[in-house]
Parts: C-alpha cells; sequence; structure tokens
C-alpha cells in the first residue's frame, strides 16, 4: 500500500477514536475536562492496537511464538481493562455519572471482563492487519525477486542469441569465400549492418518494429547471396504502425530456422516470410519447403526455437500465439501472433 494512503488510513483511525467520546454528550452539556478523561478509553484501544500492530504480532504472532503473544496480551487486556474500570468509576463520580459496580465485585468483574473484552477486538483486528501486512509484503518481494530473474534470464538468453547468429551468419561467409569473393565481401558488408544494429540499437528492452524489420530484411539480403535462383526467397511487409514496439531479435531464429530448413540444394525451394501489424498487433508468419536434417546431422540442436518459445514467453506472457509445424500440403509454417494491447 502506498504510504500516504497508509498514513492517511492510520490518522483516521486515531480521529475516530478520539472523537467517538463526543457522542456522549449528545442533547447535554459539553464539559471539555470531562471529555479529556473520557478519551482514555480511545488511548487504551490506541496503545493496545498499536502494540500489537508494531511489535507483538511481527515479533511474536507472525514468527510462530503464538503462546507468548497469547500470554502478554492477556495480562496487558486483563491489566488495561481493570484500569479502565477503576479510571472511569473515578471519573463518573467526580462529575457525578454512574458509579459502574464500584461497591458490587461481581459488577466491578463484569465490567473489568467487558472493558478487556473490547480490548481484545482491537488486539485481534491489529495482528489481522500485520498478518495480512506480512503477507502482502511477502508476496511484493517474491513477484520483485521473480521480475529479476525473469529479466535477467532474458538478458542472458539475449546475450545467446547473438553468438549462435553470428556463428551461423559466419559459416556461410565462409561458404563464400571458396567460390564467389565478391558476394563474400557483400556479405560482409551486409553483416556489418546487422552488427550495428546488435551493437548500438539493441540494448533496450523493446525496439522498433521498423527497425526490427530492417534488421531481417538485412539478415535476409545477406542470405540471398550464396542462394541459387531456384530458391524463391519473398520478404513481404505490411506495418500500419511502424513505432510499435518489440522484443529485439524475437524473430531471427525462425527466419534462420526458415534458411537452414527449406532450402534444398537439388529440389526447387521457397521460403516465404510476411510480417504485418495493425490495431496493436503483430503478426510474423514464415513459411517455407520442408526438408528436414537427416539423422547424421547434429547441426544447431534445436536452440533457436527453445529460445524463441523461453523469449515469448517472458516477454508477452498470455498475450501471444505462437503455431509451428509442418502443414498438410508439405510445407512448414511458423506463424505467431503478438497482442500488445494489453
Amino acid at each position: 500500500m502506498n504510504r500516504n494512503i497508509a498514513g492517511f488510513c492510520h490518522l483516521t483511525f486515531v480521529a475516530y477514536l478520539f472523537l467517538s467520546p463526543l457522542t456522549y454528550w449528545r442533547g447535554t452539556g459539553f464539559q471539555f475536562e470531562h471529555y479529556l478523561m473520557t478519551c482514555m478509553t480511545p488511548l487504551f484501544q490506541m496503545i493496545v492496537f498499536y502494540l500489537n500492530y508494531i511489535i507483538l504480532a511481527p515479533k511474536l504472532f507472525v514468527s510462530g511464538k503464538h503462546r507468548y503473544d497469547l500470554l502478554i496480551n492477556v495480562f496487558l487486556l486483563i491489566t488495561l481493562g481493570a484500569a479502565l474500570h477503576f479510571w472511569m468509576v473515578y471519573v463518573n463520580n467526580l462529575y457525578g455519572g454512574n458509579p459502574r459496580g464500584a461497591t458490587d465485585s461481581i459488577g466491578t468483574v463484569s465490567y473489568i471482563a467487558r472493558n478487556s473484552l473490547n480490548l481484545a477486538i482491537f488486539a485481534a483486528g491489529a495482528t489481522a492487519l500485520a498478518l495480512a501486512r506480512r503477507w502482502v509484503t511477502t508476496d511484493q518481494k517474491l513477484k520483485a525477486a521473480e521480475a529479476a530473474r525473469a529479466k535477467a534470464e532474458l538478458s542472458n538468453m539475449r546475450n545467446q542469441i547473438n553468438p549462435h547468429f553470428l556463428l551461423n551468419t559466419l559459416n556461410n561467409i565462409y561458404a563464400l569465400t571458396a567460390f564467389d569473393t565478391p558476394k563474400a565481401q557483400q556479405a560482409i558488408q551486409e553483416l556489418s549492418k546487422m552488427l550495428r544494429h546488435i551493437l548500438y540499437d539493441y540494448q533496450q528492452p523493446k525496439v522498433a518494429l521498423s527497425d526490427e524489420v530492417e534488421f531481417l530484411q538485412n539478415y535476409v539480403n545477406l542470405m540471398r547471396i550464396r542462394l541459387s535462383d531456384s530458391v524463391d526467397v519473398k520478404f513481404q511487409t505490411f506495418i500500419a504502425n511502424p513505432q510499435l514496439e518489440v522484443a529485439p531479435m524475437l524473430f531471427i531464429s525462425l527466419v534462420e530456422n526458415a534458411f537452414k530448413h527449406g532450402v534444398s540444394p537439388s529440389e526447387p525451394s521457397f521460403i516465404h516470410i510476411q510480417i504485418e501489424s495493425a490495431d496493436n498487433q503483430i503478426v510474423c508468419d514464415i513459411q517455407n519447403s520442408n526438408h528436414p536434417k537427416t539423422a547424421s546431422d547434429h547441426s544447431g540442436h534445436g536452440i533457436g526455437l527453445q529460445q524463441v518459445q523461453r523469449r515469448l514467453d517472458l516477454s508477452y506472457p498470455d498475450h501471444y500465439e505462437w503455431q509451428h509445424g509442418p502443414t498438410s500440403d508439405g510445407t512448414y509454417q511458423s506463424r505467431i501472433v503478438i497482442d500488445l494491447k494489453n
């Protein structure tokens, strides 16, 4: 709870306690000295409440020392209940009020018991509030710790993506140097553009969708350099709001996957990438011809897809849909829909 709101609630509570004795003077003459003397009741109530709320409940009851908390409260309530009774007897005698059973032992015991019970209500209320405050504080600490852990995990995953992405890209450039030096040089130039994004633009938790699209476009251009004309590569965008923000490098693993498994050296292949946004929604739809790895091919180890799943869970919990896998016509599709409304 906000400290200002909590302070206001405590102030209101104390004001109510000390103004409540004024109801005794409805229709009668008000005497300030008499009022001050009757304020002993709210004073004792306040003492019992805050003694439990600040000290007894947090240090004894919450920590499991219920017996000590009960014994101290019983002694406190009976002592203050008796003190309050004899004080009110004195005040009533002084101002000509009801003697409250001053000469009747049964009446005295009943008044003390009533006072103690009344004070016990404040002790119980204070203990309940202290427990609620402890639970809320613990819950907030757990949520803060979970948020910090998720942030650290997300940062670590982003750091893992960069080496994984660079490894695949450098392998492609290395292959180009063997048979086409000009294309290898062009590939290095495209890679430098992408590294500029990684080093300078992608240090924030979210980036503009237009920057993410440009990053993917550079990667597609880099991959096109080493592909033959038999591979149909399309990259289409329909961006209604380029300033929509998205988690950086979220789709690159899917695009890498499409080039890794969607290109056949002997058969016509295709890779179609489409990214669109409208009404606070981002859709990334990737379709490619399906050429699964052979049993002897252990490259990749499936790290990319695992990271995409985890990053979606951390960045957009309960606000995304991801469908991926082979389709009925023999192609492979990966489609992510992210809802940014909430």
